[in-house]
């Protein structure tokens, strides 16, 4: 089935989306008129190719990514340092779950792509049934990792025939996403599936 993925403020970049390839880029309208039968997803914001982000091992094998449930003793937010090292130590099962919902928060900040050598298989298992893909880790690092790493690394531009993998945020233009950060991701879509979707 073929999904035409439109944001309002990007109406000129539109994407077609057939299995987990891109079929076809442009403008909202003609991609439209030329496929009247595609389900239309809808989106504020920007269409982007997505994020990759440059911290993998930082974020998903050296931060606790605590569950729900712990969040009267550990709180919400990742835990980093001894602390996530003390933790991972007392019961080394828990870096799969941890790194399992880390890819998660990732993926709500528009992160299709994570760079950095991942040596745990429990991390690697992760980001591989995730589906981001594993990009090359630029030479210097601004830090310190972040979800929303600054600067903002945006993947290159989508083409036909090429993996159905982009983000959405709920901002202007690009001027605003780099003011604002990742937090403003809406939708991630990975393999042509909508894997997160913040409304």
């Amino acid at each position: 089935m073929l999904t035409l993925h439109v944001a309002e403020q990007s109406p000129g970049t539109a994407v077609l989306v057939d299995g987990a390839a891109v079929a076809a880029v442009g403008p909202y309208e003609e991609l439209a008129a030329a496929h009247p039968r595609a389900r239309v997803r809808r989106w504020p914001g920007v269409l982007t190719p997505g994020l990759l982000n440059p911290y993998g091992p930082e974020l998903l094998e050296a931060t606790y990514h605590p569950d729900p449930r712990e969040a009267d003793t550990l709180g919400a937010e990742p835990v980093g340092g001894e602390r996530a090292r003390a933790i991972f130590r007392a019961d080394p099962a828990r870096l799969g779950a941890s790194a399992r919902r880390g890819v998660q928060r990732m993926l709500a900040h528009g992160t299709v792509a994570v760079a950095g050598e991942l040596r745990s298989r429990a991390v690697v298992d992760a980001v591989r049934r995730s589906g981001l893909a594993v990009g090359r880790r630029p030479d210097r690092l601004p830090g310190p990792a972040a979800l929303s790493p600054v600067p903002l690394v945006l993947l290159p531009g989508l083409v036909p025939g090429g993996p159905a993998r982009f983000a959405v945020f709920d901002v202007a233009d690009r001027a605003e996403l780099v003011r604002r950060g990742a937090g403003t991701c809406v939708a991630t879509v990975i393999g042509g599936r909508l894997v997160y979707r913040g409304r």
